[in-house]
């Protein structure tokens, strides 16, 4: 695994209704050197991508107001942030969920639990 201070001024935003999740994943990211800040909302979350611009978007699916396939169209379409890598969590891990987490425009699309060597990894593979 990389050092952390490779990975200073990449910013990561976490987008989770669970607060112990949201919070457990900050913990593990910051501690890899990222800078990450947390939403629990799907409008949450779009606002703090438009003013943090971060390098990668992890979302979960289902979120209480905007579900995680509106918010990634919607950073998709508006090109905010710009090419950004957007990475979809979920309970969820049928085919037809991943391909409807591409088709909104996520990059990935990784079933909860995530192996933290895998979001990891996700993390540091290049957008588009």
């Amino acid at each position: 695994m990389d050092s952390p201070a490779e990975h200073l001024q990449r910013r990561v935003l976490v987008v989770e209704d669970s607060r112990d999740y949201a919070e457990s994943l900050r913990r593990l990211l910051e501690l890899c050197g990222y800078e990450v800040v947390v939403t629990h909302s799907g409008q949450q979350g779009l606002e703090g991508a438009r003013r943090l611009q971060p390098h990668v978007v992890v979302c979960d699916i289902g979120l209480p107001d905007t579900d995680g396939y509106a918010v990634g169209s919607m950073l998709r379409q508006s090109g905010q942030p710009q090419r950004a890598r957007l990475i979809a969590l979920t309970g969820h891990g049928e085919p037809e969920d991943r391909r409807r987490a591409l088709a909104a425009g996520f990059d990935q699309h990784l079933v909860k639990p995530v192996d933290a060597k895998v979001l990891l990894l996700e993390l540091e593979t290049e957008t588009r």
